[in-house]
């Protein structure tokens, strides 16, 4: 029986990929699991293919390691909004796609996690969302809450939206950034009585993993 998890954030570049690294250190200890970066924006040209470093970072943490296109089935080279790069590249992204490059990987492990990219309503075009994927499949879904000044409304808002699709929280992570945040202690307070959710884990600015970092 496998298990899926979508990994989500409060905004773009609050370490959706290191958590998700670590969650794929952790799990791999006990069982196998794989990380996927289905749309990745932003890459370079490796062997003559677009490489996105998130993706790779995900690729080499995953047990097994699968061909990185079944990684990152969808990459562009700049480094915008994917519905903006795909336009500019003319390679639309579907929910079609999607769902078929998911049937394609769904059991190459008992657990699998789908790192998204920004935040929860990403466009994928003028008319469909990263979200409807995640609601068609009805992956539980594992928030990771970037600590800095804003954070309470973004996380706040995250979980009313996800709640409204009508999805299962998994729980949430604090992961504090690079730049310490002011009052974290008192910030992180407010998140956890406010939210309502599991906290699975706080993750340092830099840290290394650790057995049992979260309660997973």
């Amino acid at each position: 029986m496998t298990k899926t998890y979508f990994i989500t954030g409060t905004d773009t570049d609050v370490g959706k990929t290191f958590v998700t690294r670590l969650l794929l250190d952790q799990l791999n200890q006990t069982q196998s699991a794989i990380g996927y970066k289905p749309i990745a924006a932003g890459a370079e040209l490796i062997d003559n293919q677009w490489r996105n470093d998130d993706a790779l970072i995900l690729q080499q943490a995953s047990k097994p390691s699968p061909d990185y296109q079944l990684i990152n089935p969808i990459c562009y080279p700049q480094a915008i909004a994917p519905h903006i790069a795909s336009e500019l590249n003319d390679s639309p992204i579907k929910l079609a796609d999607l769902d078929r490059w998911w049937h394609q990987v769904k059991d190459n492990s008992p657990i699998s996690l789908i790192e998204g990219a920004g935040g929860w309503r990403l466009p994928l075009n003028n008319s469909d969302y990263l979200s409807d994927f995640v609601k068609t499949h009805q992956f539980e879904v594992i928030v990771v809450v970037g600590m800095k000044l804003g954070c309470l409304n973004h996380a706040l808002l995250t979980m009313e939206a996800i709640k409204a699709d009508g999805l299962t929280i998994k729980g949430w992570i604090a992961n504090q950034l690079e730049v310490p945040m002011d009052y974290y202690d008192e910030n992180l307070a407010y998140l956890k009585q406010a939210i309502g959710e599991p906290l699975l884990g706080e993750v340092k600015s830099n840290q290394a993993c650790t057995t049992n970092l979260f309660s997973f």
